[in-house]
């Protein structure tokens, strides 16, 4: 007897719909094969099948059957179709009959005594269940909430294939999960730092703020213990809150790798991703022999902090110049191409030299100029170049460590950036970028135009600094921003020399 039902697979993030067919023969061997260019994972998930159905008190076939997942051409993975492995072994046999079953997306790993285990990526395989017109789908409980945050999906959770089984069959009754987004954003958006934890570093908490009003990219340089990881860390909680949209984004990368924790249904807080620098390049970039997203696109929306920055390998760097302009990551493979998202704000963080000291007053420098050369020569000018901002963190000296004062809080300073934001929202109507930092060479013409006083003031820096192209147009992009946090519509020529200052650092890099 024939049985046929539908679940998903993963292709990176994306999911692709796929079809179970379970033929079990009235003769031979008891055995079942599974075809359909199967992964491990799924190969054996037939003993977990086999286990699952007799412990929940039903029969295993004793003849031949055979298992196929179409399309065929598509390499199947993971343990999500355990679930639909047995209930079409159960509908095969004339045990379970059911008339909706084919209405279903189906996934779920099974234990060995009929349990239910959650899967990764069960937001995907949501999204890509409406896509391709089913409006229902039964998951693990534990993956209930997550998939249920689709709009147009009905999500029943099953804890055991027993309670699937019965469900289907009409004997046991399962409401629909649902999910309040507005109350899980309410509840779930709070940041544990802010920014009035730092104390100090006025002008690096400009830098910052311009940084996140235009969406640009910043590399700190200072000796150790200045604040840099700390400031870092606090970038995210001035960024706009996460919309609907960029939160179902990032979700269903985090998911795809396993890494959303299971009680919450959404990212509600931008994330903050940050690397050890003795990270490989697969690691940031993503790979595999089943390509996985890596650390630039776990960043997705959010901050990609890469402290040590000098210490990673150079190659490895290399690798994050392109992701850079682009906003996505392109993994090729013989077989096929995926691309994940990868739009992110790059924080960089380093020392001024190998001891960390050069330059400061808190201690003298023990490199010598060749060590200094050698280890700041380990950043590319083009990697240098598709930084927008560099700016120095010194030490911070023992009065304002102790000082009392009040210090901005992130509440405020986010309430300039959202307006800078909502400017740039309404200069990029179109939606194809949504910052300053992404403008294109024909954008930065059209919307940084300067007066005759800041055209010179320009024209000396790329002069004394030996700027390139690109460096010209991120400090226009930058000194746009800068305008937009001063609600001024055209670019004044003390928003150039705050932009140009940033671009210092390019004499010792």
């Amino acid at each position: 007897m024939l049985a046929g039902l539908h679940s998903v697979t993963l292709e990176g993030i994306e999911g692709i719909i796929c079809e179970v067919e379970v033929d079990i023969s009235r003769s031979g061997f008891e055995k079942s094969v599974i075809v359909g260019l199967p992964d491990t994972a799924v190969k054996e998930s037939t003993e977990r099948v086999k286990s699952a159905i007799v412990n929940c008190g039903y029969k295993y076939p004793k003849t031949q059957s055979l298992i196929n997942l179409a399309p065929a051409n598509v390499k199947k993975v993971g343990p999500a179709f355990d679930l639909p492995i047995a209930l079409g072994m159960l509908i095969a046999q004339g045990v379970l009959v059911s008339s909706v079953i084919k209405d279903f997306i189906i996934v779920g790993e099974l234990a060995l005594d009929g349990r239910v285990r959650p899967v990764n990526g069960a937001l995907s395989m949501a999204m890509t269940a409406v896509a391709n017109g089913f409006s229902r789908m039964l998951v693990p409980l534990e993956n209930a909430r997550e998939a249920a945050v689709v709009a147009g999906v009905e999500v029943y959770g099953v804890g055991s294939l027993s309670q699937a089984a019965e469900f289907l069959c009409g004997q046991l009754a399962l409401e629909t999960t649902t999910v309040n987004i507005d109350k899980l954003f309410n509840t779930a958006a709070n940041y544990d730092v802010d920014f009035a934890d730092v104390k100090g570093q006025e002008s690096v908490k400009r830098a910052l703020t311009v940084a996140a009003a235009g969406g640009h990219n910043i590399m700190m340089i200072g000796p150790p213990g200045a604040g840099k990881t700390m400031l870092a860390q606090r970038l995210a909680t001035i960024l706009p809150a996460l919309t609907l949209k960029e939160s179902l984004e990032t979700t269903r990368i985090y998911s795809s790798v396993g890494l959303l924790d299971r009680h919450k249904a959404l990212l509600a807080t931008r994330p903050v991703r940050m690397p050890h620098h003795t990270a490989s390049g697969p690691a940031l970039i993503g790979g595999g022999s089943n390509p996985h997203p890596g650390e630039l696109s776990l960043a997705h929306f959010g901050i990609l902090f890469l402290d040590e920055f000098a210490e990673f390998p150079r190659h490895v760097l290399e690798m994050i110049r392109q992701p850079l302009e682009d906003g996505f990551v392109t993994i090729s493979r013989a077989r096929n191409t995926i691309r994940f998202p990868a739009r992110f704000m790059l924080v960089a963080a380093m020392n001024p030299c190998p001891c960390g000291y050069f330059g400061s007053d808190a201690r003298r420098c023990r490199c010598t100029p060749n060590q200094i050369e050698r280890y700041l020569s380990k950043i590319s000018g083009p990697l240098v170049d598709r930084i927008d901002i560099h700016i120095d963190v010194p030490a911070i000296s023992f009065r304002k460590l102790r000082s009392k004062s009040s210090r901005s809080d992130s509440e405020t300073i986010r309430a300039g950036v959202v307006s800078a934001r909502r400017i740039q929202a309404a200069r990029f109507s179109d939606g194809k970028i949504m910052t300053n930092a992404g403008m294109s060479h024909k954008q930065v013409e059209k919307h940084c135009q300067l007066d005759s006083a800041s055209e010179m003031m320009l024209k000396q820096a790329m002069t004394e600094f030996g700027l390139s192209a690109r460096a010209h147009d991120k400090i226009c992009k930058v000194a746009r921003t800068i305008a937009d946090l001063a609600d001024v519509e055209n670019i004044q020529p003390e928003h150039i020399a705050e932009a140009i200052s940033y671009r210092k650092l390019d004499r010792k890099l």
